[in-house]
């Protein structure tokens, strides 16, 4: 029953007692997040993840500890992340792992490893969880980016243990993790002196890491423990407290059936010769909860935070499982009124700790979606639910068609939850993206928010291709078989640009420059070629650039 065609794909399901990299240990207002990266328990064969270096593995543990921080532990006011190693904080990705993988590896991992650090300060941004990075050692590369995402770092003063951004001088790559952009716009690193710390592969220690705002405290290793809790309980004290009570994320269960995975809410089926997948949400069923009290006894189980977890595990399927499928079909069924329902039980329980944190699983979900390498379809077509959160799918998708049939009526539904509930990276709303060029149309439509039939659909300008049922499945099918012909790296750049109109901020830089910066680096010989500086790390010899500058 169960098929697939990579033998050993990626899986992104975790629970505490399963780490293998991380120990999490909660006191209190205040959480430990130990890095403990085990040698030996790569992801993957083929290297060693020395001196707390980190692959994909390490950061799916990440990223798992800080959702359950924020579900399981809202009492938590500050996480301290520290290092189990003596002397070593941690050295960043494992460079032999990046120099043996694929570039759409790399680039994935890249990708998942920022939205994680993103993550990270949303947790402290949205729900009171601070973060301090205690370097109790040499802090490199990956390793600092990650402190960089915390809201605090205090390093051990030792004589010995740096921060340092290598990248560039010993790898001929940039810093994959937001840390370029973290050091000017985030800590306000001054430019020249961040320009001197990214190319000096020794990087900056004790009183000039503070004296340039690369650290904010430093502790001799003798006062280092004590330096650390006092910070930890002064910012658990700066940060408002909510509910000590938290709820389990349980597993999700989901089975195959050839290229078919189904979760409660959610399957995705892989068209392999086709290179097209469709994504099908359910919506919620009658009955489901719809006040704050009734939806926390649901805990796991409330539809919106299942359905988009289930979302979440199937796009994270696709981007390191299925690289070869360049465009996904999203599709929901269910009733429309149950939907309008539900969103004004997340808009109505704004305020309560639990709905607060659904909501923002749910924009985690769809910037997730937005930024992923894919192009996607809406297809608003009969027992179809796009209305309010689940309409954010076909806000998200590259273009959307709706069916015309006066036989079997169909329509959306715009709800308050599509005012700026879920922003995208770069803080706009979908709907206030939609019509950058109408200057109030969003704010109109939220005004009387309302279902569309796809007349009032299309003259609001609300999905992209009305269609009879005469010339919908045509229309449908030629706009599949043209998508997929087109090349799709052209497609990811051209995807990339017109999905994020408007200004940027350091999270959409992170993505938008960063990305498509490290993407060309990740391909050049000056970094993978046979003499590339990635290529030969670690080995006797020196890279051979090409000089010229492009």
């Amino acid at each position: 029953m169960e098929t697939t065609t990579n033998p050993d794909p990626v899986t992104f399901a975790r629970t505490p007692d399963t780490y293998q990299h991380w120990k999490l240990a909660i006191d209190g207002e205040i959480a430990r997040l130990t890095m403990a990266v085990q040698e030996d328990k790569p992801l993957r064969p083929g290297y060693r993840l020395k001196l707390n270096s980190y692959d994909l593995g390490v950061d799916i543990e990440l990223y798992d500890a800080v959702q359950r921080l924020r579900f399981e532990h809202p009492g938590v006011r500050c996480v301290v992340i520290g290092g189990a190693n003596d002397r070593v904080f941690c050295a960043g990705a494992n460079i032999n792992m990046l120099a043996t993988s694929s570039h759409a590896f790399k680039v994935n991992f890249c990708k998942f490893t920022n939205e994680t650090r993103l993550a990270i300060e949303d947790a402290s941004a949205h729900s009171g969880q601070k973060y301090l990075a205690a370097l109790n050692g040499i802090c490199a590369g990956g390793g600092y980016e990650l402190a960089l995402a915390c809201d605090e770092i205090i390093l051990v003063d030792d004589g010995n243990s740096a921060v340092s951004l290598p990248e560039v001088p010993l790898l001929g790559v940039l810093p994959g993790t937001g840390g370029l952009t973290r050091l000017v716009d985030k800590r306000k690193v001054r430019r020249d002196l961040a320009d001197v710390f990214c190319t000096i592969a020794e990087g900056v220690k004790g009183k000039r890491a503070i004296s340039w705002g690369l650290v904010d405290e430093i502790a001799t290793r003798s006062r280092f423990a004590d330096a650390v809790s006092r910070r930890a309980a002064a910012l658990a004290a700066a940060s408002p407290a909510r509910s000590k009570r938290g709820i389990a994320l349980t597993p999700l269960a989901s089975s195959r059936d050839g290229d078919t995975i189904r979760w409660e809410h959610v399957a995705l089926a892989i068209e392999r010769d086709k290179r097209v997948a469709t994504l099908t949400v359910a919506g919620p069923a009658s009955g489901v909860p719809l006040d704050a009290a009734a939806a926390r006894a649901a805990g796991a189980s409330w539809w919106p935070l299942q359905a988009f977890r289930e979302i979440d595990e199937a796009l994270l399927h696709l981007r390191h499982n299925e690289d070869e499928i360049g465009l996904v079909l999203l599709r929901t069924q269910g009733d429309l009124v149950t939907c309008l329902a539900v969103d004004r039980a997340l808009a109505e329980g704004a305020g309560d700790w639990f709905v607060d944190e659904v909501r923002f699983f749910v924009a985690r979900v769809l910037r997730r979606l937005d930024l992923t390498a894919r192009s996607f379809f809406a297809l608003v077509e009969p027992g179809s639910c796009f209305a309010g959160t689940l309409f954010e799918l076909a806000l998200a998708a590259d273009r959307s068609y709706m069916l015309a049939d006066n036989d079997r009526p169909v329509a959306i539904a715009v709800t308050p939850m599509n005012g700026g509930a879920y922003p995208m990276s770069h803080g706009l709303s979908r709907l206030a993206v939609r019509f950058q060029g109408k200057p109030g149309a969003a704010e109109d439509l939220l005004a009387a928010p309302r279902a569309y039939d796809p007349t009032d659909a299309e003259e609001a300008g609300l999905v992209t291709v009305v269609a009879d049922e005469i010339d919908y499945d045509d229309e449908v099918r030629v706009a599949i078989e043209e998508r997929v012909s087109l090349s799709p790296d052209a497609l990811t750049g051209l995807e990339a640009s017109l999905r994020f109109p408007g200004a940027e901020n350091a999270d959409s830089k992170i993505f938008a420059r960063l990305s498509a910066w490290q993407n060309w680096v990740f391909q050049r010989p000056n970094a993978v070629g046979e003499r590339g500086a990635l290529t030969l790390y670690g080995k006797p010899e020196r890279p051979a650039f090409d000089f010229r500058r492009t």
